[in-house]
């Protein structure tokens, strides 16, 4: 008897997969979710001014490990965008461009994705961040800036209990929190974009343990949740719009 795990991977397999919707030539989704109306938005340095030791890629591959124990020490402002702009920063605005079928619109981020779909959007847990109020951001990626999105007192703990009270989410500096626009992927992949979502959150959190170590932070992936009590503090519906991946962040 298959259990769930046998079944997805069989249903997703490459035989299995139908027609997508852009086959069909219907519209694609947006690239990112807008920004809400009435929420402060906040403008980050340049990612490209921070000053950190620069590291050769194979001394950080061998020197990464995972961390959970932090220092009180708080990250800066240009940190954190160093951190953003290597695990979803856009290299390459919009653009229209002709792919096998029919056109579509796309963009080239600091991380590799399957038909460059791009599904996740970015939140932030801000425990540690000098200039920031501690509570929940979202990353607006293409222009490069925050958004204020619930800075109530207990969000943090709240957070920390979604993700099974384990400490180091509220002792971070911060916490990423990567989510996935489903139909992103779906629209060109059907239900074989459910795989690549996930292999494409691999690729985002490794950049954010190796982006990590170029400033003395330590990070720790985190993929036990409870999925619907975190998707609701988010706001988000669970099924369009669901947590895929955490990674902490804080200083070593």
């Amino acid at each position: 008897m298959k259990g769930q795990g046998q079944e997805f991977m069989e249903k997703t397999k490459y035989k299995y997969l139908e027609q997508s919707d852009q086959f069909k030539g219907l519209p694609q989704p947006p690239i990112e979710l807008t920004f809400i109306k009435g929420k402060k938005i906040i403008d980050l340095p340049d990612p490209k001014t921070l000053k950190h030791n620069l590291l050769d890629v194979c001394k950080a591959i061998n020197q990464r490990r995972s961390v959970r124990t932090f220092s009180d020490e708080k990250i800066s402002l240009s940190e954190l965008s160093h951190l953003l702009w290597y695990t979803q920063g856009v290299k390459q605005p919009p653009k229209s461009d002709s792919f096998r079928i029919s056109s579509f619109r796309y963009d080239l981020r600091t991380v590799p994705s399957a038909g460059a779909r791009h599904c996740f959007e970015t939140y932030i847990l801000v425990n540690k961040v000098e200039k920031l109020t501690p509570g929940l951001y979202r990353f607006l990626a293409v222009k490069h800036q925050l958004q204020e999105m619930d800075l109530r007192a207990d969000i943090s703990e709240n957070i920390t209990q979604a993700c099974l009270n384990q400490h180091f989410v509220r002792t971070s500096a911060v916490t990423f929190i990567w989510t996935t626009v489903a139909y992103r992927m779906t629209w060109r992949y059907g239900e074989r974009g459910y795989r690549y979502m996930h292999l494409d959150a691999g690729h985002v959190c490794q950049n954010l343990y190796l982006s990590g170590e170029a400033i003395n932070c330590g990070v720790c992936a985190l993929a036990a949740f409870d999925d619907d009590l975190l998707n609701k503090i988010l706001g988000l519906d669970g099924i369009e719009q669901f947590v895929i991946y955490i990674g902490v962040v804080g200083k070593k």
